[in-house]
C-alpha cells in the first residue's frame, strides 16, 4: 500500500481547519488600558453600538429611561438604541466625561433628550440626587437600566483584598439597589427595570471570584424583585451577557487574555454592544408585558441552563 501523502497547503480541509484554529487562538488584536473602566478611543477595532440592520418602531415613544454606565460599551448601545426607539435619556457615567458627551450628542442628534450626570452609583447620596433631578425636570421614569459595573481578576481568593471584595460588591449590587431605591416611588404601574448580569453568575469564573459573586446576587435580586413589585405594575428582568467588546475588556485584562477574549464561545468571537441592546428594548417596551423575573442570555450560543 502506497504511503498516504501529507495534506498539500492548499488542501480546503486543512486551510478551514487552520482557519478554525486561529480564530480559537486569537480575535481581537493583542492590547490593554491600565485604568479602568477604560476608554473607547483607545480600542482597536472601535466597539459596535450602533446597527445598521437594526430598526426602530417607536417601542419606547416619549420613556423617560435611566440607564447606568451609559457613557460606553454595553451602556451607550442601550441608552442610544432607546433613542432610536423614541426615549429620553438620563445618561449616568463615572468620570469618562468625553464618552459621556458624544453618548449625548448622538442620542440629541436623533431628536430626544439627553441629561448627562457624572457620579458613582455606589455612593448614595448621588442615587437621591439623581432622584431629585429628574424629579424636578420630568417628574417620573418609565424604565431604569442598572448597568454600572466594575471587575477585577486575581489568580486566588487570597489575593483579594478586603477592600477589592468590599468596592466590587459596593458598585455591582449596592449601587444597583441604591438607585433602585431612590428612583422607585417616580416609577409607575407599567414600569420596568433591567439589569445587567453575566454568565459568570451561571458559569462562574476563576478569576473573578467577587464579579462573579456579585452577579448572582444581581440575579436573585432581579427575581426577588420582580415578586415584589409585581402588584404595584412593575416588572424587573435581567439580561446576562457573555464575552462582549468594551472598554471593560483592555482595561481589565493583559494583553495576551484580550487577544483570545471571547474565543471559547461556540460562535467563536466576542459580541458587540449592539448585539446586546435589542434585548434591554424587549424587556424595556410593552413586547414583554408577559415577561417578569427572568434572564435574558445573550452570549455567543453558550448553554447555561439558567
Amino acid at each position: 500500500m502506497a504511503a498516504s501523502r501529507a495534506p498539500r497547503e492548499s488542501d480546503p480541509s486543512t486551510d478551514a481547519k487552520a482557519s478554525k484554529e486561529n480564530r480559537m487562538k486569537q480575535t481581537l488584536p493583542a492590547q490593554h488600558q491600565d485604568q479602568q473602566p477604560g476608554r473607547e478611543e483607545g480600542m482597536q477595532p472601535q466597539p459596535e453600538f450602533i446597527s445598521s440592520q437594526y430598526r426602530a418602531a417607536g417601542k419606547l415613544d416619549g420613556k423617560l429611561t435611566v440607564v447606568t454606565g451609559g457613557d460606553s460599551g454595553i451602556g451607550r448601545s442601550v441608552a442610544v438604541t432607546f433613542a432610536r426607539e423614541g426615549a429620553d435619556v438620563v445618561l449616568l457615567y463615572l468620570e469618562e466625561s468625553e464618552d459621556a458627551l458624544k453618548a449625548c450628542q448622538i442620542i440629541e442628534s436623533l431628536g430626544r433628550s439627553c441629561l448627562e450626570m457624572a457620579g458613582d452609583v455606589a455612593d448614595a447620596g448621588f442615587c437621591a440626587e439623581v432622584a431629585q433631578r429628574v424629579k424636578e425636570r420630568w417628574g417620573r421614569v418609565d424604565v431604569l437600566v442598572n448597568n454600572a459595573g466594575e471587575q477585577h481578576p486575581q489568580a486566588s481568593l487570597e489575593n483579594i483584598s478586603q477592600e477589592q471584595w468590599e468596592r466590587t460588591f459596593r458598585t455591582n449590587i449596592f449601587g444597583m439597589f441604591q438607585l433602585t431605591k431612590a428612583l422607585l416611588p417616580l416609577m409607575g404601574e407599567g414600569g420596568a427595570i433591567v439589569n445587567t448580569t453575566s454568565i459568570t453568575a451561571y458559569k462562574g469564573n476563576p478569576e473573578l471570584i467577587d464579579y462573579s459573586s456579585t452577579k448572582g446576587a444581581i440575579t436573585s435580586f432581579t427575581r426577588s424583585l420582580a415578586l415584589n413589585l409585581v402588584k404595584r405594575g412593575i416588572r424587573v428582568n435581567a439580561v446576562a451577557p457573555g464575552p462582549i467588546w468594551t472598554p471593560l475588556i483592555p482595561s481589565t485584562f493583559n494583553a495576551e487574555q484580550v487577544s483570545r477574549f471571547g474565543a471559547n464561545t461556540p460562535m467563536a468571537r466576542p459580541g458587540q454592544p449592539d448585539e446586546v441592546a435589542p434585548a434591554y428594548v424587549y424587556l424595556a417596551c410593552a413586547d414583554s408585558s408577559y415577561v417578569s423575573g427572568q434572564v435574558l442570555h445573550v452570549n455567543g450560543g453558550t448553554v447555561v441552563n439558567g
